[in-house]
């Protein structure tokens, strides 16, 4: 059974489209519907989006090679007008990324891979990773995000194998001393103290 409103979504940019609508012709129109789409609900690097859009090219005329060369053409003309005005930057979306990374206790090596895996060039992830502070500090503040979120050192729940803990922040991407560091902490207090010692 479909939702009321199922047909009336039907059209939009972002959903499937209907039967009729599969078979529009790719234009500039479509294509700009599709990146505001997205833009709207997900930051993008414009590498990002190029990716995005191609795909969603690809998998409406996948045996037309012709349509998909057109399509990239205006892909990348698209790709380039949003740059020039500023609706796509990479170092603020590097920035962002990053900076949320850390929050989320992602070491620093695994937010540059993140960052390169969305198409930010290196000199725009190195910036963002820069910015998050000296590094000793944001990889620290990142260790004790990750401590905190997997339940480990001073904020495991009950008697825990060290050994174990020190192979879940050498897979997270933390080197050892930072990992001994934080798993030295007693409590949350100790934390505070060693993240205060550190800037």
């Amino acid at each position: 059974m479909r939702h009321r409103g199922s047909l009336e979504r039907a059209g939009r940019p972002g959903e499937r489209p209907a039967a009729a609508a599969a078979t529009a012709p790719i234009d500039r129109a479509l294509i700009e519907a599709w990146a505001l789409f997205y833009l709207g609900r997900y930051a993008s690097s414009a590498e990002n989006l190029r990716r995005v859009l191609e795909r969603r090219v690809r998998r409406r005329v996948a045996s037309d090679d012709e349509a998909v060369r057109t399509a990239r053409d205006l892909i990348e003309e698209l790709v380039a007008r949003y740059r020039t005005t500023g609706l796509l930057d990479d170092a603020a979306y590097a920035a962002g990324r990053a900076k949320s990374g850390v929050a989320r206790g992602r070491s620093l090596r695994r937010i540059a891979a993140g960052l390169a895996a969305k198409g930010v060039g290196a000199a725009d992830a190195a910036a963002a990773v820069a910015a998050l502070g000296d590094g000793g500090n944001a990889e620290l503040a990142a260790a004790c995000a990750f401590a905190r979120r997997r339940h480990l050192g001073p904020y495991r729940r009950a008697a825990a194998d060290r050994r174990r803990e020190l192979a879940a922040f050498a897979l997270a991407g933390f080197d050892r001393g930072t990992a001994e560091a934080v798993l030295a902490c007693a409590d949350e207090a100790a934390v505070a103290a060693l993240l205060s010692g550190a800037e």
